[in-house]
């Protein structure tokens, strides 16, 4: 089993910036990919971002991409996302993922989730 908890969400103003933490603990990640997903009110669950700890590889999702960075502890197993010039369209519950196809949308494990409000 892998346990994912998520830290750093909270309400930021428009063109803010939020940085997300989790951390895995239990059985190894470094065969998986690690990355976020996220859902607002009323939408379906969408992709953020993801990083292979084994290739160093990123991945993000259409809308993100240039404004999100997503980078890895790999010593802390720990993922980070870096969110800049944030929009009121970003407001969700984001979600860390784990698992080996994470990519197609096949996640084995998941965070609770933390709340990322972008509002003036």
């Amino acid at each position: 089993q892998v346990q994912l908890v998520e830290s750093g969400g909270g309400l930021v103003q428009p063109g803010g910036s939020l940085r997300l933490s989790c951390a895995a603990s239990g059985r190894t990640v470094s065969n998986y990919y690690m990355g976020w997903f996220r859902q607002a009110p009323g939408k379906e669950r969408e992709f953020v971002a993801a990083i292979s700890w084994s290739r160093g590889s990123t991945y993000y999702g259409g809308s993100m991409k240039g404004r999100f960075t997503i980078s890895g502890d790999n010593a802390k197993n720990t993922v980070y996302l870096q969110m800049n010039s944030l929009k009121p369209e970003d407001t969700a519950v984001y979600y860390c993922a784990a698992g080996g196809r994470l990519l197609s949308g096949v996640v084995d494990y998941w965070g609770q989730g933390t709340q990322v409000t972008v509002s003036s």
